[in-house]
């Protein structure tokens, strides 16, 4: 399939990609920290009886000896290390990211731990003789919270320095950073320094809306505008963004910054220097130089995780359910014409651009169906000039999208389906495949996107989705520009939650028809 997050009739997919793609160790390291923290909180525990046999480490006080025998004490340790990857998951604790403050990486293990013990001791007294009756020894969690402490900060060193070590031999690839600056020499020398000392990055120049005075370094390459900066972006040749100082407008500012949201790119800027706030911000370090970064979502790495693992899991259990209802239907269409397909393949546009074959329920009579899916081009597709017709006359809706009112190609029992989405349960098949999620921006066709503006392209940033903001908020009643804002709200501001307040919203808007 062709991507068309960057040129629609591009076939050169791997330079299309958004730098997010290229950095693959960082995943690697980030996602190896699971099963390592995994294994230190389960052997603590072990650790930790023996050390209970030997001394309660109180000077001058020798309590009576209490112990755990080992069946029990496998059941508590998993329990434990399952709950303690649960709050370092949540807290942010296996983020992707190698260049945050390994200071506050190491306070953050010893608090994240503190609360695990909390929750841990707690919940061992409330459940104690309601699901267990073999009681573990207090002494053996505190030893087991110190050991696994120490033996996680010291598998965090560990790891550190062998990703520094790669990086710096140029066995993974370093990050290509771009600044924005208009700056002399000698007011960001310091920065320059900074940031070639941490060893990680490759400077590739700046940006600015001149080429600068005179006294900035001249090792410093000028880049250009913001035109050329958007072409540097297109050819995925920028991994991170440094803005310092710049001659740009704000509103030039902005277009810079809502350029690196829809390319994957990560914006950061010199603390005190930037007057655009977001509630997607986190501090960090280049080196020893705080930064402030603007994320795009605050659906992170592990975000990705859960909301993958939760796709699956209700879409599985959903199509069980529903397979007599999908039988049904798949019998009922085919009957009314038993030469065309049930389920029809629509070419729709995904995450970074990749396009993919969308299944619904054909609601339509087969000969008025686009066939691009099926490998029917649009220059011989007559249904393609015929729905063209219809969008000029009866759509409802501005903008890229359409919607055709009293659509003449709609059977008798698409009327049915539309009205009460059944047409959409097939695309749970397409969240098992990897191509949708449950929630997200509604995926749309090629054409569609090809007719987006430059800002409209961060509804490609996340995966699209079943049901969405803007299916519980309008749906048909809103314009592309409403349904834009309200997709775009939901990647600012997505959580779990909100997922399952869409999902139960949906639900119930369905019920009510």
């Amino acid at each position: 399939m062709k991507n068309i997050f960057l040129d629609y009739n591009s076939n050169n997919i791997k330079n299309s990609l958004p730098a997010v793609f290229m950095k693959k160790h960082e995943i690697i390291f980030s996602t190896i920290k699971v099963p390592l923290d995994f294994c230190i909180v389960f052997g603590s525990f072990f650790l930790a009886r023996e050390i209970r046999l030997v001394t309660d480490l109180i000077p001058s006080v020798q309590l009576p000896i209490q112990t755990i025998n080992t069946s029990s004490l496998i059941i508590f340790a998993l329990l434990g290390a399952m709950l303690h990857i649960l709050l370092f998951s949540i807290h942010g604790l296996y983020s992707s990211k190698l260049y945050q403050s390994k200071i506050k990486e190491f306070l953050d293990i010893i608090g994240y731990s503190l609360y695990w013990f909390i929750f841990f001791s707690v919940g061992i007294y409330l459940w104690n003789g309601i699901l267990y009756t073999d009681e573990i020894p207090r002494l053996i969690i505190a030893f087991t919270l110190i050991a696994s402490i120490l033996f996680i900060i010291l598998e965090r060193i560990i790891l550190n320095s062998i990703q520094n070590t790669l990086l710096h031999r140029g066995v993974i690839p370093k990050r290509k950073i771009i600044l924005i600056t208009n700056t002399p020499l000698k007011k960001i020398q310091y920065i320059l320094k900074d940031i070639k000392a941490s060893g990680i990055y490759t400077i590739l120049g700046y940006i600015g809306e001149s080429v600068g005075p005179k006294s900035l370094d001249p090792t410093l390459t000028y880049l250009g505008g913001k035109k050329e900066f958007h072409s540097l972006l297109r050819k995925g040749h920028c991994d991170e963004v440094l803005y310092i100082d710049s001659d740009f407008s704000k509103k030039a500012l902005f277009d810079i910054w809502d350029l690196t949201r829809i390319y994957g790119v990560r914006y950061r800027y010199i603390t005190n220097s930037f007057d655009i706030t977001s509630s997607n911000s986190t501090i960090s370090l280049i080196n020893t130089i705080p930064v402030i970064e603007l994320e795009n979502t605050p659906l992170g790495i592990w975000g990705r995780v859960l909301k993958r693992g939760s796709d699956i899991a209700v879409s599985v259990i959903l199509l069980l359910l529903l397979s007599p209802i999908l039988i049904i239907i798949w019998a009922i269409i085919k009957f009314e014409n038993p030469k065309a397909p049930a389920i029809y393949k629509n070419l729709r546009v995904g995450k970074w651009g990749k396009v993919f074959p969308l299944y619904k329920f054909r609601y339509m009579d087969w000969k008025y169906c686009t066939k691009q899916a099926y490998g029917v081009g649009t220059e011989s597709d007559s249904a393609i000039d015929y729905e063209s017709k219809l969008i000029k006359k009866q759509s409802s809706r501005k903008g890229p999208l359409y919607k055709i009112q009293d659509d003449p190609r709609v059977t008798q029992i698409g009327i049915f389906l539309e009205k009460y989405s059944l047409d959409e349960l097939p695309q749970l098949v397409n969240v098992l495949r990897g191509q949708m999620s449950l929630v997200g921006p509604r995926p749309h066709q090629p054409r569609e996107v090809h007719a987006y503006k430059l800002e409209d392209k961060r509804l490609l940033t996340i995966k699209p989705g079943i049901t969405g903001m803007a299916q519980v908020n309008g749906r048909e009643k809103n314009n592309f520009a409403d349904e834009a804002k309200l997709d775009i709200f939901y990647i600012e501001n997505w959580s779990l939650i909100l997922d399952l307040k869409i999902l139960l919203k949906t639900f119930t808007s369905i019920i009510r028809k």
